[in-house]
């Protein structure tokens, strides 16, 4: 198929679908750009075949023309189909340009109407071949896209490779595809130019598998339910969307436990060859297939006598895959074993899990098969699920614990004791525990849709919140109910007035009203002996005096750290332990706080408590950046987000992070893109309490970037957020001396030193040591910018020894930044020897290149003000003096930014209001006033 420049791809086609492929994409984009070729291989139902689209609709526009075939495997066997696909409309075009042997061979070739082949005509057909391509070269760029390599006709592939080989400098760009199982592409590459770039597609990770079932409208799939696609899947974008649209389409979902059903479209696919086995052999991989970790020996413990003969059978046909150092029994691909599960009859499926139920060695496997060979009510069945439960809850496994919990609920007879619905609701706070909110909401609603007793619907209630996490606001209808439901019982009223405390914060940003609704709550449990609801509630009144610079706030601290404490308690992110990691932070007791949060991050590692998990890679990061290990920060920051993405919890808080830890040692675009989103969320969500912290992390990264203006904006809406909170100590967000740095830097030096100085009164209140070093760094600035040149060189030199000697490398460096270009006036490039060791020290990547592009400006434009200002200049702020005073030297725009450190954008913001202020309407014009000459 040969198509011209207007041609165009189907919209489903366009680069912005592509997902889960963005860097790859951009890789093969980059070489189609430089004039190289692209290969792109990986296994079938990869995504091969869309990106090849997506990237052939983007090039297209730059080609003059587009060659274009797509094999199939029921036409490889006819020669010359694939060139006629690529060559066919061209040929006319062409023909008349090649010499006569060339177009009769390529003609014949083409129409079929002679005798042409390889053996007879072979050097004619290749240099016609290659021929046609350089004469259409010649007209302009061609772009040949060429999908399903494997199956091309040998013919036109030796053909294409032939010309390829000896295209050298013409502009002809290959595009193509083939479907490989391992790295085997080597041999297609021949039919490619020699400069051609192979790119494998791997599979998606969870958190892509995700998106791609939302984009394709499988949007009301649990979390969980997602996790096992993806396993099941393996990645294979395409195999994940046939599982996605059969579990939307079937009325009744798999019971836990439970392999996924395999649609007919992917059994077909997968199961071809187990028409070749014997009956005992399928029977021999049935049983595989429901086992959790099959091996030869839980095989024959489960009867299957002939084990080693039937597997190897199997392995044979390319169902298992084997190696000899293992003794497990691995599928070949997990859709196999789940597509063998599903094709079975539901009696073997019973027979298999029974015999499982007695082999298997450890407990919670015996007892999952034993619940999937019953059906029925059993109370013994659901007694020895209910262990099991409790024993994976034990082993730190919640997720586990959750489906076992569901299965015992099953089988507990309605009138047993506990009932089916108190063992959903433990299986639905197992869920909580494991980062599936979507499971336990679903839990929960339905055990309210029947539930009398308070005890239960307030317990359904409480996983309702927890499953709302930051949009506490969605839930708001709630609280009502659940007060009616808990009555005056103090248990239960406790636990209300817990989550109203959280409510308060995160709805209202109402710190005050937040520390009396948790101390409620601390003396209702305390008085209804619930000791984990008071531990919970006394952390929580802990954090809110905290950050209101409350007095009592160690005391509170103290009394949730008393003796007896709950093992849960202990290591739950808004634990006492967590809330002690938090002052040691703000206290600037960095190595504390930092082995106090290591330990806690291992603990809930190891207890399966996936939403600690996501906030303590969080804080870990948070510590790690203000020590100053940027890349340490870059890398958990990187992966809290991950796990935020992929659980659904705390994506806002860990897309803050990730944009500090990027603005500070990796990318800063990304960084504003990540403090964007994290201030989208948050405004979603109704969420005060992170907004301002998002708003604060986008005011740094712009900062950074050298839009200081912008940063001003984002900070001074912090601002007003947290005094409209009650927030008073300036440890939390740490933002007031990037706010005071961007106002100077607009030229606002006094709105900067109001700031410090009320700043200044809290941080000492506190003890808040850094943040005083950091409010000195920021007052120098201010000093610098008055011309107070000596005084703002000393405070620099201190702030810079104090940060050095408190622990904290990144602001240190800052310092040492700030202090070198205030010294380098009229100096050497060596006068920043110091700011880039402590950056390169910290792996602070952009503010390295920060000082690679001052060193490049040279000393001229270090000068932080120029020598004197006109009088007629009197009547302007600071800033606009000195831009007018660098303009009457005849500096450029780019010259008085580097001079005075702000962008050009604040130069440019600055001169308007100068011209206006002189009445004045140009550069010249203040050129003029300097040489005192009267402006038009």
């Amino acid at each position: 198929m040969t198509v011209r420049r207007d041609f165009k791809e189907p919209a489903r086609s366009r680069p912005d679908l592509v997902i889960g492929r963005e860097e790859l994409f951009s890789d093969a984009r980059e070489q189609l750009a430089r004039g190289g070729s692209v290969l792109l291989h990986g296994p079938a139902g990869i995504g091969k075949s869309t990106v090849l689209r997506a990237l052939a609709a983007e090039n297209a526009g730059a080609a003059r023309t587009v060659l274009r075939c797509s094999a199939t495997e029921s036409e490889s066997h006819l020669p010359f189909l694939a060139l006629a696909d690529l060559f066919g409309l061209v040929l006319d075009e062409v023909s008349a340009r090649l010499p006569a042997a060339q177009r009769t061979a390529l003609e014949s070739a083409l129409t079929g109407r002679g005798e042409s082949t390889l053996q007879r005509d072979g050097l004619a057909l290749r240099l016609a071949v290659l021929s046609t391509l350089r004469a259409l070269a010649s007209e302009g760029p061609v772009l040949v896209v060429a999908d399903d390599l494997q199956w091309l006709d040998s013919a036109s592939a030796e053909l294409l490779g032939f010309a390829a080989r000896r295209l050298g400098d013409s502009p002809v760009r290959m595009l193509c595809a083939v479907r490989t199982d391992g790295q085997e592409y080597d041999r297609h590459l021949r039919a490619c130019p020699p400069d051609t770039v192979a790119v494998r597609l791997g599979p998606f990770s969870r958190t892509q598998v995700s998106a791609l079932l939302d984009h394709r409208g499988y949007t009301g799939l649990s979390r969980s339910t997602v996790r096992d696609i993806h396993r099941t899947s393996a990645g294979n974008p395409l195999f994940a969307l046939e599982l996605g649209r059969a579990l939307a389409e079937s009325p009744t979902r798999p019971r836990p436990g439970e392999p996924l059903p395999v649609p007919t479209s992917l059994r077909a696919l997968v199961l071809s060859r187990l028409e070749m086995l014997s009956d005992e052999a399928r029977r021999t991989l049935l049983v595989a297939s429901a086992g959790a970790r099959p091996t030869l020996a839980l095989l024959h413990a489960a009867g299957r006598d002939d084990a080693e003969a039937e597997t190897a059978q199997a392995a044979a046909l390319g169902l298992l895959a084997t190696d000899a150092e293992e003794s497990a029994v691995r599928f070949a691909h997990p859709l196999i074993s789940a597509a063998l599960y599903a094709e079975a009859p539901a009696q073997e499926r019973r027979a298999a899990h029974l015999a499982l139920s007695t082999a298997a060695s450890d407990p919670i496997e015996r007892a999952r098969h034993l619940a999937l060979a019953a059906t029925g009510a059993d109370p013994e069945v659901a007694t020895r699920l209910a262990e099991a439960a409790a024993l994976a809850r034990d082993r730190g496994a919640p997720s586990v614990a959750a489906s076992l919990g569901l299965l015992a609920a099953r089988h507990t007879p309605a009138d047993g004791e506990p009932g089916p619905d108190e063992r959903r609701l433990q299986a639905a706070e197992d869920a909580i525990t494991a980062g599936e909110v979507d499971l336990a909401r679903d839990i929960a609603r339905e055990v309210l849709t029947r539930a009398t007793v308070p005890a239960e619907r307030v317990r359904a209630w409480m996983v309702v919140i927890e499953a709302a996490g930051q949009a506490l606001g969605e839930v708001d209808a709630v609280f009502p109910q659940v007060l009616a439901d808990a009555g005056d019982d103090p248990r239960l009223l406790a636990l209300v007035h817990y989550q109203l405390a959280w409510r308060e914060v995160v709805v209202d940003g109402d710190f005050a009203k937040s520390r009396q609704e948790a101390a409620h709550a601390a003396e209702l449990a305390a008085r209804a002996g619930d000791r984990r609801t008071e531990l919970l509630a006394l952390a929580f009144q802990s954090s809110t005096e905290t950050l209101m610079g409350h007095p009592d706030a160690p005391a509170t601290i103290r009394r949730a750290l008393q003796e007896p404490q709950d093992p849960d308690v202990a290591c739950h992110h808004n634990g006492a332990a967590a809330s002690r990691f938090r002052w040691l932070l703000m206290s600037d007791q960095l190595p504390e706080a930092r082995t106090a949060i290591t330990a806690l991050l291992r603990e809930a590692r190891r207890r399966g408590m996936v939403e600690s998990e996501v906030h303590y890679s969080r804080l870990l990061a948070d510590t790690e950046l203000r020590v100053g290990h940027c890349g340490r920060a870059l890398d958990l920051a990187r992966e809290s987000l991950r796990l935020a993405r992929d659980s659904g919890i705390g994506e806002s808080a860990s897309a803050m992070l990730a944009s500090l830890a990027e603005a500070s040692g990796g990318d800063v675009e990304r960084a504003l893109a990540l403090a964007r989103e994290a201030a989208d969320h948050a405004e979603v969500d109704g969420d005060q309490l992170y907004l301002s912290l998002a708003l604060a992390a986008l005011g740094y990264a712009q900062l950074v970037s050298g839009d200081a203006q912008a940063a001003v904006r984002s900070l001074r809406r912090v601002r007003e957020l947290e005094q409209s909170m009650g927030i008073n100590d300036p440890a939390r967000g740490r933002w007031q001396g990037d706010l005071a740095e961007a106002l100077v830097r607009i030229g606002e030096p006094g709105e900067a030193q109001e700031l410090i100085n009320r700043t200044r009164v809290h941080a000492a209140r506190l003890d808040r040591a850094s943040v005083l070093a950091v409010l000195d760094r920021a007052e120098a600035l201010v000093r610098a910018a008055r011309g107070e040149h000596q005084a703002a060189l000393a405070q620099l030199a201190s702030a810079q020894e104090r940060l050095a000697r408190l622990g904290y490398g990144l602001e240190e460096a800052r310092a040492a930044f700030a202090l070198a270009r205030l010294r380098a006036r009229g100096t050497t490039p060596a006068a920043y020897d110091e700011a880039a060791r402590l950056f390169r020290r910290c792996r602070a990547l952009p503010w390295l290149r920060q000082v690679d592009e001052a060193v490049a400006a040279g000393p001229a434009q270090a000068e932080a003000v120029p020598a004197a200002a006109p009088a007629v200049l009197d009547g302007l702020a600071s800033m606009e003096r000195q831009v007018a005073a660098l303009v009457m030297e005849g500096a450029t725009n780019r010259e008085i930014a580097g001079r005075l450190f702000i962008s050009v954008k604040t130069v440019e913001a600055t001169l308007t209001r100068v011209y206006r202020k002189l009445g004045i309407r140009s550069r010249v014009d203040i050129v003029r006033l300097a040489a005192g000459r009267r402006t038009n």
